[in-house]
């Protein structure tokens, strides 16, 4: 599906007090854009932010740094966020293969990936957002003890995923369901972005993975 160009958008989120301009800056010192030491929590491909909005002001103990690479879908994000200004959050027009530039080894505590773009032909695998190259670049800009969570409702991506983590010298798996809105445990707390709650109220079951490094 083509994305829709929204006029203006470009110049909005140039503008933006929420929106990061220069991250390489901030690379190795992103505590001192939140003028704190709380743990760092990222969400790669962020949409309309739905999901991140609700993160940071459930946890307001922790920082969130919402990605995004579309500008056109990072407005509605910076529009919501004008409305009611969340202190712990920021937002960054980014592509994520680059994300080894602007954070220093162990500076984030988790990863969040939420309906990634599936990238359903082969030889686009690579771009996938849990394929091995960004398993890879994630192993280096998180701490230790950090884990990546995943939701889709794609039973290739997300099977491939497994695969992907499975296959892994590096990731263990930390938990795994394919019905998350009916798994008791691992839907304690969980926040729907706009893509969950439309999938899952047609009848799509949500799948969910956790994942992290042996220590």
């Amino acid at each position: 599906m083509r994305l829709r160009n929204i006029p203006g958008a470009d110049e909005v989120i140039q503008n933006s007090p929420y929106c990061i301009h220069e991250p390489q800056q901030y690379a190795g010192n992103w505590s001192s854009l939140y003028d704190n030491e709380q743990p760092l929590h990222i969400e790669i491909g962020m949409g309309k932010g739905q999901f991140i909005m609700g993160m940071a002001q459930a946890h307001p103990h922790i920082n969130y740094l919402g990605i995004e690479k579309y500008t056109s879908v990072l407005l509605r994000a910076v529009q919501k966020m004008e409305a009611d200004p969340l202190p712990n959050l920021r937002f960054l027009c980014f592509n994520a293969e680059e994300i080894t530039e602007i954070f220093a080894p162990g500076e984030v505590d988790r990863i969040y990936l939420n309906f990634s773009d599936p990238w359903p032909k082969d030889r686009h695998a690579k771009r996938r957002l849990t394929s091995s190259a960004f398993l890879e670049r994630y192993h280096q800009i998180l701490e230790p003890e950090g884990q990546i969570e995943f939701k889709t409702d794609n039973r290739e991506l997300f099977d491939f995923s497994l695969a992907e983590i499975a296959a892994s010298p590096v990731w263990k798996m930390d938990a795994c369901t394919y019905d998350l809105h009916n798994d008791t445990t691992m839907n304690a707390g969980n926040i729907m972005t706009e893509y969950e709650e439309k999938f899952s109220s047609i009848g799509n079951p949500i799948c969910k993975l956790i994942c992290s490094r042996p220590l």
